[in-house]
């Protein structure tokens, strides 16, 4: 029960790339879960509670520097720790 209690809130925007503002490393330290359109997600690299967006991996493609190419996905969405 003291688990819960040292878990920092959950941020309304949060990215995995270390480069972005959006990242917070504290909150990676434990297990999150994606929920989008009443799915859960397990491939989300960036989400947006407020705006109601995710960004996902278009399959194993990738930019010119070696980055996963994300596309932006609508809908509402649900972050919660497991």
């Amino acid at each position: 029960m003291t688990e819960a209690t040292t878990r920092p809130g959950l941020p309304d925007h949060l990215s995995t790339d270390p480069k972005s503002p959006f990242y917070n490393a504290q909150v990676f330290e434990h297990d999150i879960g994606i929920r989008f359109n009443g799915n859960e997600r397990r491939d989300v690299a960036e989400y947006c509670v407020s705006e109601g967006w995710i960004k996902v991996p278009v399959g194993n493609k990738v930019d010119r520097k070696g980055q996963p190419l994300l596309i932006k996905l609508k809908g509402p969405v649900e972050a919660y720790y497991l």
